[in-house]
């Protein structure tokens, strides 16, 4: 068996390598004052809950002032917050009360642009010779880029008869980070969270700071291709300034959300000596969701596909770089919809999925509500749906390309936001626990009768209290996270088995991917194994796995 040459002695040891975030979605975490929406209040009252699973930081999604054209990530006050959420007063209860219990806060960073009803957009569009006007990116004339919520990304402002620039909705118009000073405002902001006792950032659609100034049309080749916005041609030299005049300064962790970087880039993102991030997460095993697939769903990932993504990224990253490990987040549909079982093995590849999230190499998030196998929620029509993407989707393809409403909602059933955003699931009575006002602000998932937090604790046997152990396991066992990783079957379509290996320590992970009974192969004659973790209390067949089984085995000659 070769050896890892690398111990312990000589890697460098982070304590946000060695972490375990978790994702809260405010809106739909847990409400406190029974106005059915999700709260600060709220929060602090499942830390404990949060605590006993074994987390290390919450990533809390955007709780600013904004006006909701797209649940938070439309800020109109950086340094206040949301009044549906509470006071500045509730915030700081908020991380008073995650420090003492041992945990750490970060909060997402909007920053590449803002509400349409930030005072600095407000002044920006009163004359063309406004201080704030610079602030954000106008032309006489658009130019054929796309926005990621259907139409054109610009719109004509009829009070300077000019048009802005908006990546996304219309109400979320994007900053102009070539100005110096609405840098320096941005860092500014950044530094009052930091004083405040926030542990970090995590840093949405980061990849688009940067612009191409020139705002020529799409290449040749790439028409409506959204990447085309990332990696522009001073995204390093802004994140490097970041570094320098903010992040440096403060002993905090930043997660840069990686949409349009690939693995050849993801170092200059996150390489040791950049001095940029410390942190990267990839959208390439994503639900990918343009406005053409609310028509026809893109194929899922099958487990050859999802294994190759997997390497490549590790092997890209190598000893330099380091990347946020993911299943599921507020962008897409639940992670067990997608790669598990909703029906007979249900709890059994819920279990696989988190093995897998917990053992492949970097920092896991944990996207609330998977630790309890949390599914996706069959939506009837378009009034049950909240999300501005699936809303204007479907007025530019049902009403305006005349596409056929049924194949819509279907497609919307299978790749929309709102899955995710279902009210957590706290108990079996009315609401699921998540509220005790009359309403959720979205529609609850039936199943809450039978998943739930309330039923997962008292359960030994449940996903809730499987990820625990793993966590603690993960923990224990830094060759997880320092250990090399090695693909063992890259072709085999149905199991995914690699290795972790580290001061001769060899830690194997196998998982079947798949409802039938798979053989398992010798992998290499001569080498023993003991079992140390699977998902199933029955002991397993020796030489094959059962549906979705995975077993974490110690190796040894």
């Amino acid at each position: 068996m070769e050896k890892n040459s690398a111990t312990l002695n000589t890697i460098q040891r982070e304590w946000w390598k060695e972490a375990i975030i978790y994702q809260i979605y405010p809106r739909s975490f847990k409400d406190g004052n029974g106005d059915g929406i999700g709260d600060l209040n709220g929060i602090i009252t499942k830390l404990p809950y949060l605590k006993a699973l074994g987390v290390d930081v919450l990533w809390l999604s955007p709780c600013f002032k904004s006006p909701n054209a797209d649940n938070g990530y439309d800020v109109s006050d950086y340094e206040d917050i949301m009044d549906e959420f509470g006071t500045m007063a509730d915030f700081d209860h908020l991380l008073h009360e995650v420090h003492e219990l041992g945990m750490k806060l970060i909060l997402d960073l909007v920053v590449n642009h803002s509400s349409d009803e930030h005072r600095w957009f407000k002044e920006a569009r009163k004359s063309k010779d406004n201080p704030y006007r610079e602030f954000y990116i106008w032309r006489d004339e658009p130019n054929d880029w796309i926005s990621f919520f259907s139409g054109s990304a610009w719109t004509l402002d009829p009070l300077t008869n000019q048009y802005y620039l908006h990546l996304f909705v219309a109400k979320q118009p994007d900053l102009n980070w070539e100005n110096p000073a609405l840098r320096q405002e941005i860092y500014k902001m950044m530094r009052f969270w930091l004083d405040k006792g926030v542990d970090g950032f995590r840093m949405d659609v980061i990849p688009f700071l940067s612009k191409d100034t020139t705002f020529a049309d799409f290449p040749e080749g790439r028409k409506n291709d959204l990447t085309y916005y990332a990696n522009g041609p001073k995204i390093h030299e802004y994140l490097q300034e970041m570094n320098a005049e903010v992040l440096s300064r403060y002993d905090c962790l930043t997660v840069g959300e990686g949409f349009g970087v690939n693995a050849g880039q993801a170092n200059l993102y996150v390489g040791k000596n950049r001095h940029e991030l410390q942190m990267i997460y990839h959208f390439d095993h994503a639900v990918p969701r343009g406005e053409e697939h609310f028509i026809t769903p893109a194929p899922e990932f099958n487990v050859v596909q999802l294994k190759a993504i997997f390497s490549k990224w590790d092997t890209a990253l190598g000893d330099d770089g380091w990347q946020n490990i993911y299943w599921g987040n507020h962008d897409n549909p639940r992670v067990l919809s997608r790669f598990g079982d909703v029906g007979a093995y249900r709890i059994e590849s819920a279990k696989m999925l988190a093995t897998l999230l917990f053992t492949l190499r970097g920092t896991p998030s944990i996207y609330q509500g998977d630790e309890l196998g949390m599914t996706n929620c069959t939506f009837e029509n378009m009034e049950e749906y909240d999300d501005i993407q699936v809303k204007n989707a479907y007025q530019s393809l049902v009403f305006g390309q005349k596409k056929e409403a049924s194949t819509f909602i279907k497609a919307c059933n299978q790749i929309a936001r709102d899955h995710a955003r279902t009210p957590m699931q706290w108990t079996d009575a009315e609401n699921a626990g998540f509220t005790a006002g009359k309403k959720s602000w979205l529609k609850l998932n039936p199943n809450y009768k039978y998943i739930n937090a309330a039923q997962a604790q008292n359960d030994p046997n449940s996903v809730y209290h499987y990820c625990r152990a793993l966590i603690q396991f993960r923990k224990e066992n830094p060759v997880l996270v320092y250990g090399n990783y090695e693909d063992l079957l890259p072709d085999d379509p149905y199991l995914w088995a690699f290795r972790h290996s580290l001061e001769g320590f060899s830690l194997m992970i196998v998982a079947n991917f798949c409802g039938e009974i798979q053989p398992f192969p010798l992998l290499n004659p001569g080498e023993r194994t003991s079992l140390l973790i699977g998902n199933y209390k029955e002991e397993g067949i020796k030489d094959a796995l059962r549906p979705y089984e995975v077993r974490i085995l110690r190796c040894w000659e």
